[in-house]
């Protein structure tokens, strides 16, 4: 019994001394400031979790195709995605390099997600990372799946085709009047 009361006790202190660091203003959320190891992987875990839990679409149709990938490819510069993630013979835009976390290499990213994970990704964004929600922004549903295609294939695309795909595309933010 002593020692349960030990524990509760115990877990009163660390949940009071937990508060006091983060309410207090210790634990500094700059965005120059590295995580403490703890931090990093807790939020790594909860984030796969929960797109693993919450990506339950499946893909409309077959995203290998080619011209399947090569809208996608319009799409990913036309919306931005390029800045912060760069392309074949794209460098990112100097500002992600700001970001914290830092933007994920797709090349690499993809080999580990399904298509589903990609689309919800995509769709509702990643929180605290500064991934946006495609889907809040009114990007269908149908245009978000090209997306998924053509960063599925991002690790086997040349620089060539990338820029032939892309010809006559700017970011949507430059289009704007």
């Amino acid at each position: 019994m002593r020692l349960l009361a030990a524990i509760g006790v115990l877990a009163i202190v660390v949940a009071i001394g937990a508060a006091v660091y983060f309410f207090g203003g210790f634990y500094s959320v700059a965005g120059t400031q590295e995580d403490p190891a703890l931090v990093k992987w807790a939020l790594v875990k909860v984030r796969n979790a929960s797109i693993a839990y919450h990506a339950t679409d499946k893909p409309p149709g077959n995203l290998g195709d080619a011209a399947t990938v090569q809208a996608g490819a319009r799409q990913f510069m036309e919306r931005g995605c390029v800045n912060c993630h760069g392309a074949p013979g794209v460098e990112w835009a100097k500002f992600s390099e700001g970001m914290h976390p830092d933007p994920p290499d797709l090349k690499e990213e993809v080999e580990g997600r399904t298509p589903g994970e990609l689309f919800w990704i995509v769709k509702n964004g990643i929180n605290m990372t500064g991934m946006p929600s495609f889907g809040s922004i009114g990007v269908g549903d149908d245009d978000i799946w090209k997306i998924v295609a053509f960063i599925k294939q991002l690790p086997h695309v040349s620089e060539a085709d990338y820029k032939s795909w892309t010809a006559g595309s700017a970011p949507a933010a430059a289009t704007k009047q």
